[in-house]
């Protein structure tokens, strides 16, 4: 495969914009609020979307390994840009960039391309990766952005309250122990990654419906942009080129690695900003316009960069 086919990616984006729209409809006509549906998605959507993948995709020490260099690349990038923002931006803003750089929207966009795009061993390649990111916004990303706003302490304090933890925990000694969740749990929490994505999409909408044309701010957005079409895809690119270089790289593993550089900015940037109150509107404007550009963009990056890594 040379060439990726637009139209395979339109599905997946008029949902997900439908989402934003319905979001957009709550807040302007019914007055929801956004705040307590953010509490909702990371204080038990989120923990039991997680376990359930967790446990579905049966944790071996080689996928385990993925998830931890996902983890620990996400980490780093997002440690680098909040040192490098933090002399230049307000602080909450420092702290968003700083999230938003170890993120993208891997789960709520990313994962419909992956089961466009990979065959069945590329999409469990690739949830495993999405597993390091989504672990590093509930820890180090919540961190960060908790540190604009708050002290080292009570930003520790609200990370050890995170539930999400304590589910991967769960779900590690699940598997590790050779548990087997009923059938009927099983199917209840069934119902958590749509309600995951259609929440988490919807609150980019409502954000957005309490913003006016003069709260946008073009240096942030600029700089989100630019972490998240330009940084991330080079990242991604070089990562691949590299551990080729290194030994054998698997198309499947290379094209999984590719697609998480190429996403859009991730919905949870907004969901988290919510939650912790810093700067919510600039992040629902940059996500949105990342979200819009996917469908140029990521055929266009993916059918150059697999050709520049010789897949």
């Amino acid at each position: 495969m040379h060439a990726i086919d637009p139209g395979a990616l339109m599905g997946p984006l008029w949902t997900l914009l439908s989402y934003v729209a319905l979001g957009w409809l709550a807040a302007r006509r019914l007055a929801v609020d956004p705040r307590p549906i953010a509490t909702l998605l990371i204080y038990l959507v989120a923990p039991l979307t997680f376990f359930r993948g967790l446990v579905q995709g049966g944790p071996t020490p080689t996928y385990l390994l993925l998830t931890l260099a996902a983890f620990a690349v996400a980490s780093l990038l997002a440690l680098l840009v909040h040192r490098l923002t933090r002399g230049t931006f307000a602080p909450q803003e420092s702290a968003l960039l700083a999230f938003s750089a170890g993120t993208g929207n891997t789960g709520y966009f990313g994962l419909p391309v992956a089961l466009v795009l990979l065959p069945p061993e590329g999409v469990t390649l690739y949830l495993f990766c999405v597993l390091g990111i989504t672990l590093y916004e509930f820890t180090v990303g919540f961190y960060l952005s908790a540190r604009g706003q708050f002290s080292v302490a009570e930003s520790l304090a609200k990370i050890v309250r995170l539930p999400l933890i304590y589910a991967f925990l769960a779900a590690l000694m699940v598997s590790g122990l050779g548990l087997v969740v009923p059938a009927t749990a099983m199917e209840g929490l069934a119902v958590f990654p749509a309600t995951y994505t259609l929440l988490g999409m919807m609150i980019i909408g409502m954000t957005l419906g309490r913003v006016s044309l003069r709260e946008v701010d073009g240096r942030f957005i600029g700089a989100c942009v630019a972490i998240r079409c330009v940084l991330w895809p080079l990242l991604a690119l070089g990562a691949v080129v590299g551990l080729q270089a290194i030994a054998p790289l698997s198309r499947e593993l290379a094209m999984a690695m590719l697609l998480l550089g190429v996403v859009p900015m991730a919905a949870n940037v907004v969901v988290v900003a919510m939650e912790l109150g810093i700067a919510p509107a600039k992040g629902a404007q940059a996500v949105l316009i990342t979200t819009l550009a996917a469908p140029l963009l990521i055929p266009l990056y993916l059918t150059l960069m697999i050709r520049l890594a010789s897949l």
